[in-house]
């Protein structure tokens, strides 16, 4: 396997494989931040904090064993 293969199947198994939703939720959170920091002159630090709030149960959500 060449050594750019397996750098990128390291990169996509690091941050795709443990948790897909997980990715593109902080995929979603940064480009929202980066349109809404464009679009206005208040802060935005606080939207990645709010996204992580919001998609943490879910994901411990999934995680749970069904009973």
């Amino acid at each position: 396997m060449s050594r750019i293969k397996a750098f990128g199947l390291f990169w996509w198994d690091f941050l795709i494989g443990d948790d897909w939703v997980v990715a593109a939720a902080v995929v979603i959170g940064l480009g929202a931040t980066y349109i809404l920091s464009q679009s206005t002159t208040i802060p935005t630090w606080w939207l990645m904090p709010v996204v992580v709030l919001a998609i943490l149960p879910v994901t411990i959500q999934r995680m749970m064993p069904k009973r």
